[in-house]
């Protein structure tokens, strides 16, 4: 960034694949449940999403929708609103459309919850993962995990999910979507498969990092050729403790990963790749989280430095979420450590963030009890205040 402050780093142009942002503060993908039920398993995005989305946009600035069900039998959660129906495709356009009138710029992130869901959610069929582990304690409805463990996921069931990444990225584009970004962290269906404590098979898709990895590559590439490339990208956490994932070393696993999407042809190359830098963790703080890293598994000094290193040379930017501000985010892109960087929580609380860390306006609070819902709906989530 030449001779440029940290700070006025985060307010440079990034090409980012065929998008072009007028700076680098990005909008992270944040689960909001605030949409409206149609029908079992079906929720649609309502006039308030359309404020929430709108309130948040800026010119050239870049946001990430909420984890999107790619299917009926891809959902976890209660007031999540899918890409799977035509209601859906329509009520997303609204979105997009608004998004666009503000100038703003935004992907629809791709979402299998796998093993994170329960046959209360899924009309009674039983969950799928890369195997028949449940995740420990109680599911969001109450029920316990452990009651309706997973179904192993076949061959014939791994290759119509990947073709349902495929169709669901083509509703994404139908919506207005500028492009997509797969879900490949936080303990959901393919960080199910990366992590080994949670994927067990012996087959094609288990065993060695290059098995395991085989779903997300597979799903990298059917998407790209159903949308273009340059207008895709992945979520990836390799440190994640969230929902029972443990992989027994990230750093060497996610490494793999990482050069095997750097050497992929470029029809098929994503974008860019989103990474969850190891501080951040949803229970512990940060320097528990570290710990924990340091001494049960086998990282040395937990970074995301090496998987951009691995991904710049293969020609695909990176952007790096988790626990940031305006100091350390700005530090962050002038220190070459991402493209951009993704902010959730502070996002949340302040629909005009890029200008109040721009200007050096105090932040409003975010209220962590309104995250996941509230009554009324509106409340913590369209009714943040913009700085005067």
């Amino acid at each position: 960034m030449g001779s440029l402050s940290p700070l006025d780093s985060l307010f440079t142009p990034l090409k980012l694949g065929s998008l072009s942002l007028q700076h680098r503060i990005i909008q992270a993908p944040c689960t909001r449940m605030r949409s409206t039920k149609e029908s079992d398993g079906v929720w649609v995005p309502n006039d308030l999403n359309v404020t929430y989305y709108a309130q948040r946009a800026s010119q050239g600035g870049l946001m990430l929708s909420e984890a999107t069900p790619i299917s009926r039998d891809a959902a976890g959660y209660p007031g999540v609103p899918g890409i799977f129906t035509p209601s859906q495709i329509s009520a997303w356009k609204k979105v997009t459309d608004a998004v666009h009138a503000k100038g703003g710029i935004i992907l629809c992130q791709l979402w299998h919850v796998g093993r994170a869901t329960t046959p209360g959610m899924l009309g009674g069929k039983t969950p799928v993962a890369p195997s028949s582990i449940p995740i420990s304690g109680n599911a969001l409805d109450g029920t316990v995990y452990g009651d309706a463990p997973p179904k192993e996921m076949s061959i014939e069931e791994i290759k119509s999910t990947v073709a349902e990444y495929a169709a669901a990225a083509k509703r994404a584009f139908e919506a207005g979507f500028d492009g997509v970004e797969i879900h490949g962290g936080n303990g959901y269906l393919l960080d199910q498969f990366l992590h080994d404590n949670v994927n067990t098979r012996n087959d094609a898709y288990g065993g060695s990092i290059e098995n395991r990895s085989r779903i997300v590559l597979e799903i990298i590439a059917a998407v790209s050729n159903a949308i273009g490339s340059s207008r895709v990208g992945i979520r990836l956490s390799p440190y994640n403790y969230f929902q029972d994932t443990r992989d027994s070393n990230p750093q060497a696993h996610w490494g793999y990963l990482c050069s095997q999407i750097a050497s992929l042809p470029d029809d098929v190359k994503p974008a860019y790749v989103h990474m969850v830098e190891p501080r951040f963790d949803e229970v512990l703080d940060e320097s528990e989280k570290i710990s924990a890293l340091e001494t049960t598994q086998e990282v040395v000094k937990p970074s995301l430095d090496g998987f951009r290193s691995v991904l710049k040379k293969g020609g695909v930017s990176f952007i790096a979420a988790g626990n940031f501000k305006g100091s350390n985010a700005g530090e962050k892109i002038a220190s070459d450590g991402a493209d951009a960087v993704a902010f959730g929580r502070l996002f949340i609380s302040n629909p005009d963030l890029p200008r109040r860390i721009k200007e050096g306006l105090e932040l409003n609070a975010y209220d962590r009890g309104t995250f996941y819902g509230a009554s009324p709906p509106e409340k913590g989530y369209t009714d943040y205040a913009f700085a005067a």
